[in-house]
Order: C-alpha cells, then structure tokens, then sequence
C-alpha cells in the first residue's frame, strides 16, 4: 500500500496533492490535499505518537493547536492551519496564559522525547531545580567536552539557589519559537510541534527570547514572577545545549556567554 492510498483510507477521501512543508531544521511534515477540499498535515516517525499527545494535551486547555486525526503505526495525521506571520502577541499571551493553569501532576512527563538524536529526558519528580539539575543540565555531560561538563555540574548544585523548589506546575509547549508560532491576520492561529512536559512556565519566555524579540508589553501581560529575568539564563542554556550538540560549535559561544553571566 502506498503512503497516499494509506491515508486515503484513513480520510475516507482521495489524496488530489500535495508538497512538503517548510520547517525548522529537523524538518519532516507533508501538506496533503484531499478531493473534498481538507487539507492535512502528515507526519511520520517513531516520535509521532508522543507527539499527537502533546497537541491533545494544548488543546485541552483551550489553548489553539491543530486537531489530530490519526496517530497510531508512525504516522500522525492532523488539520492544516494557514498562517501569515502577521504577529498577535497579545493573543499569544491569552492562550499562554489558558496552557498554564496550575495542575496536579509532577514536574516531567510520562515518556522522554527527542529533537532528532538529542534525547529529551522527562523523568518526573516534585522538585523542581533537581528536575533541570538532570533532566536539563547534568544529561549532557558525557557529550559535551569537559570543561562544558565541570560548569554544567557546577550549575547544578547551585540550582537550589537559583530557582524556586516548586513553581505551580503548567504545562509547558516546550519549544516555543517563532517558526512554531503561527500566527494569521494578528492573531495566535495554532501552537505546533511541541515537546511538551509540565514545568515552570518561564522556560517556554526564555525560548521566546532566543531567536524571537516579543515586546516588552507581552512579557508584562504574562505576569511571570519577580526575578524572572535573572532566572532566564538557567532556562535559556537548556535550547542552547540541545543546538550546540545538534548543529556543532557555532552554538559554543552562546553557551558559554549564560555560564558566565550565571558566574560558573
């Protein structure tokens, strides 16, 4: 059976086109065009399960992502959602703001993730700096060179200082950069590819900081806690290691630029 006579059967509707998407550097989603006018998106992988999960889960808080069709034998099938960049910020705050309503759950979440052959590593836990300390921090150790490792360590231990012990617990999009931020005449149309887990909300701002430059009324909007800002470095090293290991050493400077401004 062929990838469009698959999803075919699935939609009920014969396949009339389609091409690949645009996207971030690890790519891998396929605009499929049926004969009754839908359009989805299809994406294949080990990791597409998790993913539909993830989506579900923001959705439920009422914040907007696409809907999910089909997720079972590697294969996720969801709506197509039109952007035009036109941004929304104050939109993006109100959807923020529904996905991180305070849940009853541990930090983490229930299986690890993956950006390509960077593992996410999720393991739970009720305290939050030992969380970052070794899902976020400590796991890169052994692939990263030494002196990045001794830094990284020694972060760790002062992360106790650093970041409250138990932040309400929200979920977190977990890759909250612009290119899966879609936005459509103003407004906040969908949040995509997530690598979600529950966590403190400020680490989906020190994401948006990154390659993004939100306005200064968006981060007053989402009223995050005093001392926000100082904590931000902690957060931002997490994306800057995963890029560091994924796309090499022009990422080195960045990480080390937060280990000095942290003092380690």
């Amino acid at each position: 059976m062929t990838w469009a006579n698959r999803i075919e059967g699935i939609s009920g509707s014969p396949v009339t086109g389609g091409r690949k998407l645009a996207g971030g550097d690890l790519g891998g989603a396929a605009l499929v065009e049926f004969a009754d006018g839908r359009q989805w998106v299809a994406k294949e992988g080990a990791l597409v399960l998790h993913e539909a999960g993830m989506l579900r889960a923001i959705s439920q808080t009422g914040a907007p992502a696409p809907t999910v069709h089909y997720s079972e034998n590697q294969l996720l099938l969801m709506d197509y959602v039109e952007a035009d960049g036109a941004k929304g910020w104050e939109s993006l705050c109100k959807a923020l703001h529904l996905l991180y309503k305070p849940r009853d759950a541990p930090y983490g979440w229930y299986d690890d993730y993956a950006f390509g052959p960077v593992v996410i590593p999720n393991a739970q836990s009720d305290n939050w700096p030992d969380f970052w300390a070794q899902n976020r921090l400590l796991c890169h150790g052994e692939k990263v060179d030494g002196s990045l490792t001794r830094r990284l360590e020694d972060l760790a231990k002062r992360l106790p200082e650093l970041l409250p012990e138990s932040p309400p617990p929200a979920l977190l999009h977990g890759d909250l950069w612009g290119g899966n931020v879609l936005f459509h005449q103003g407004r906040l149309a969908a949040l995509i590819d997530p690598a979600s887990y529950v966590g403190h909300r400020e680490v989906d701002a020190a994401m948006l900081t990154l390659f993004d430059h939100p306005p200064a009324s968006f981060f007053a909007a989402l009223e995050l806690d005093a001392g926000w800002r100082s904590r931000q470095p902690v957060y931002r090293l997490w994306p800057l290691l995963v890029h560091l290991r994924l796309f090499g050493h022009s990422y080195r400077g960045a990480v080390l630029a937060e280990l000095d401004v942290l003092g380690v």
